[in-house]
């Protein structure tokens, strides 16, 4: 890759889906020398986006704070467009749905930008700017303190509100899934909010790609027996899948 830029990217790509690099190898990847990967490795540390160790370097969350959005945004785009579009195929006009503010919800919103007489409760910023001047889709977002980081609405007020609605589907994102934990997520308050998405809603349909499989994150926010229908890409571990799949959840790879 010529530009450092491009570079830095896949970096952040490859530790999103092996969960560590090192500068060795790194350096056998990008045919590069390691002294321009660890300047590389310095670089996005300075911004928050890994934390680097003694040859390497671990994702930023694996301590409190989280990946910013227009990072995660990039990472596993393409996974990311193809989910967004199977999920979007299950949207009908007239329909109640909830997006989480996760990316993948973003790439979703933009696959249902045509729908008539759609209703989208969200607590994403990003999420909810994406149906901006779109006559046939009514926005709704709960209240409460804005995680910058996340672009997304958090507190009780919203978890209030989620609970009185009626929701035909909900497409949440996760940090983790697994067999005994089920869906789940990293900060606190974003956990109870997709509880409460979670039980207002007659279908529950989780979107995440296959680096998302296995992990376990702070809390469960939903159960796997909660789940009718897990959209994820061509990479997901196929032993989880299929052990998924005879839990009765549906699976669908794309």
């Amino acid at each position: 890759m010529r530009y450092p830029y491009e570079r830095r990217q896949a970096i952040l790509r490859i530790l999103e889906a092996e969960g560590r690099v090192s500068v060795a190898d790194l350096s056998r990847r990008f045919a590069l020398s390691e002294v321009t990967i660890r300047k590389d490795l310095a670089w996005l540390e300075a911004q928050g986006l890994l934390i680097r160790t003694h040859g390497g370097a671990l994702p930023a969350d694996r301590n409190p704070v989280e990946l910013a959005f227009e990072v995660r945004e990039r990472l596993n785009r393409e996974e990311k467009i193809r989910i967004g579009q199977a999920a979007a195929s299950l949207v009908q006009d007239g329909d109640s749905i909830a997006l989480d503010a996760s990316t993948t919800a973003m790439y979703l919103a933009r696959f249902l930008r045509d729908r008539r007489e759609l209703t989208v409760l969200t607590n994403g910023i990003r999420v909810a700017m994406e149906f901006a001047g779109r006559p046939g889709i009514t926005v709704l977002m709960p209240g409460g303190m804005l995680r910058w980081e996340a672009f997304s609405l958090v507190g009780t007020w919203g978890e209030d509100l989620l609970r009185r609605m009626h929701i035909h589907k909900a497409f949440v994102g996760a940090k983790g899934l697994t067999l005994e934990e089920g869906l789940t997520d990293v900060n606190p308050e974003e956990v109870r909010l997709k509880q409460a998405i979670v039980e207002t809603a007659k279908e529950v349909i989780a979107i995440l790609d296959h680096t998302k499989w296995g992990r376990v994150a702070f809390a469960t926010f939903c159960p796997l027996e909660r789940i009718r229908l897990v959209i994820t890409d061509v990479q997901a571990p196929p032993e989880l899948v299929e052990a998924v799949r005879r839990r009765g959840v549906e699976v669908w790879q794309v």
